[in-house]
C-alpha cells in the first residue's frame, strides 16, 4: 500500500469544532465552543489547522492555558500536521451570550442546599434602596404564615439587614451537629382557627453581629459566601416557602443566588415614580439573563391613605404598571403608603399582623392569597408526582 493511501484524511472544520467542545474556559467552566469563543476554524489541504479564539478580554491571563488545551485537543485528530492558535477579542454581543451560557451552565450544575426541593423560593428584589423591599418581604412572609404555612425568611441584605427588627425576632443563631438552627416565630392561623399554626424560620446576619449598629465592611465575594453558608449550613427543615430579602441592585449576591437556587422566582418591588421603574428594570434584566422567572411586580407606596380613607398619590403614578409591561410580568400588588406600616416595622409587629384590616394589611393579605392560590402555590406533597419529585431530589443530594 502506498504512503499516500495510508495517510488519514484531513479533518474538516466541523471535526475540529467537535473536539474543541472538550476544551473548557477555566474561569467560566463551560465549553469554549458553547461560549462562542471559537471564532473561526481553517484547515489546509496538508492538515495544518488554524483556530481563532475570541477572548473575553484581549489580555486574558488564561490565554496560555486555553491555547495549550486547544493545541492538545486538535493535535489528537488524525490527519492534523500543525496547529496554530490566534487570538481576538469578543464583541459586546458575544460577551453577553458567553455570560448567558456560563450562567446557564452554573445553574444546571448547582450543588444541593438544605432548602427542601419542595419549597417555593421567592426572591424579593429592587433596583435601589428605599422602595420598601424589606417591608414587602416581611409582611408577605407573615401573611403567608397566617395561612398555616411554614415560611423561611433569609435576610440576604447582608450589609443592610433589617429583617430581625421588623419581625420582632431576637437571639443569636444556635445549632447542633455542624448545622445552624434558624430563629422562629409562630403565627396564628387566620384562615382556620383549628388548623396548623403558621411558622416563620428566620436567618439574618443581624443574629450574628453584636448589635444592629455594627457595620459589616465585606466585599462582594465574602457576602456571597455568607449567603451560601445560610443555604448550605442552616437546618431549614420543612418549608412551604423561602422568601429571600435581596440587597438592592444587581451584584454578586443576586448572581450567586441564581446559581445556588435555580428554582428561585423573582418579585420586583418598585414605587409609582417612573424613575424608580427604570432602575428596577435592571433587576428584571438580571433575572432573565440568569434564567430566573420574574413572577411579578409590586408597586409599593402607591398612594398615601389617610385615617378617614382619603387617598393621595404623593409619588406619582404608573411606575408599577409600566415596569410590569416592560418586563413581561403581572402587576401583582399595589401597597398603599400608610403610617401603620412604618410603625409596625419599627415595633417588630408587621402591619399584616398588627392591622390586617387596614388598607396596607388588606393589600398584603390579597397578595398572599394570590401567591398561595394562583402565582406560586405551595407544593402539595400528598400528590404522587410531588412525592416522586421530593424522593428524587433527596437521592440526588
Amino acid at each position: 500500500m502506498s504512503p499516500t493511501a495510508a495517510s488519514p484524511r484531513v479533518p474538516t472544520p466541523d471535526d475540529v469544532r467537535r473536539i474543541l467542545a472538550g476544551v473548557s474556559d477555566p474561569e467560566l467552566h463551560a465549553s469554549i465552543v458553547d461560549l462562542g469563543m471559537v471564532d473561526d476554524v481553517r484547515v489546509d489541504d496538508d492538515g495544518a489547522v488554524l483556530v481563532r479564539v475570541a477572548l473575553t478580554t484581549a489580555g486574558c491571563p488564561l490565554r496560555t492555558q486555553i491555547k495549550a488545551d486547544v493545541e492538545s485537543k486538535v493535535r489528537g485528530l488524525p490527519g492534523v500536521t500543525d496547529v496554530q492558535v490566534e487570538y481576538g477579542e469578543m464583541t459586546a454581543e458575544q460577551k453577553s451570550k458567553a455570560m448567558e451560557r456560563a450562567r446557564w451552565t452554573a445553574r444546571e450544575s448547582a450543588e444541593p442546599t438544605e432548602v427542601p426541593a419542595s419549597a417555593r423560593v421567592l426572591a424579593v428584589a429592587s433596583g435601589k434602596g428605599g422602595v420598601g423591599k424589606s417591608t414587602v418581604t416581611v409582611n408577605l412572609a407573615v401573611a403567608l404564615a397566617a395561612r398555616g404555612l411554614t415560611v423561611g425568611v433569609l435576610d440576604a441584605d447582608i450589609w443592610g439587614f433589617s429583617v430581625p427588627r421588623m419581625l420582632g425576632v431576637e437571639g443569636r443563631l444556635g445549632g447542633t451537629e455542624g448545622k445552624i438552627d434558624p430563629n422562629t416565630r409562630p403565627v396564628a392561623n387566620r384562615l382556620d382557627a383549628d388548623g396548623p399554626v403558621g411558622l416563620l424560620k428566620v436567618v439574618s446576619m443581624g443574629f450574628l453581629v453584636d448589635d444592629e449598629q455594627t457595620a459589616l465592611m465585606w466585599r462582594g465575594l465574602i457576602l456571597t459566601r455568607a449567603v451560601e453558608q445560610f443555604l448550605h449550613d442552616v437546618r431549614w427543615g420543612d418549608l412551604d416557602y423561602l422568601l429571600v430579602d435581596m440587597p438592592p441592585g444587581t451584584g454578586d449576591i443576586q448572581m450567586g443566588l441564581a446559581r445556588m437556587l435555580p428554582q428561585t422566582e423573582l418579585l420586583v418591588v418598585t414605587t409609582p415614580a417612573l424613575a424608580a421603574q427604570k432602575v428596577a428594570a435592571r433587576v428584571a434584566d438580571m433575572a432573565h439573563r440568569s434564567f430566573l422567572k420574574v413572577l411579578g411586580v409590586v408597586e409599593n407606596m402607591s398612594a398615601f391613605v389617610t385615617p378617614d380613607g382619603q387617598s393621595y398619590r404623593l409619588f406619582g403614578e404608573g411606575g408599577g404598571e409600566a415596569l410590569a409591561v416592560e418586563v413581561g410580568a403581572p402587576l401583582v400588588a399595589q401597597i398603599p403608603l400608610e403610617p401603620a406600616v412604618a410603625a409596625g416595622g419599627d415595633a417588630g409587629d408587621p402591619v399584616a399582623l398588627r392591622a390586617p384590616e387596614g388598607p396596607a394589611g388588606r393589600a398584603f393579605e390579597v397578595l398572599a392569597d394570590r401567591m398561595a392560590t394562583e402565582l406560586l402555590p405551595p407544593v402539595e406533597m400528598s400528590a404522587c408526582t410531588a412525592r416522586i419529585f421530593e424522593l428524587a431530589s433527596r437521592a440526588g443530594a
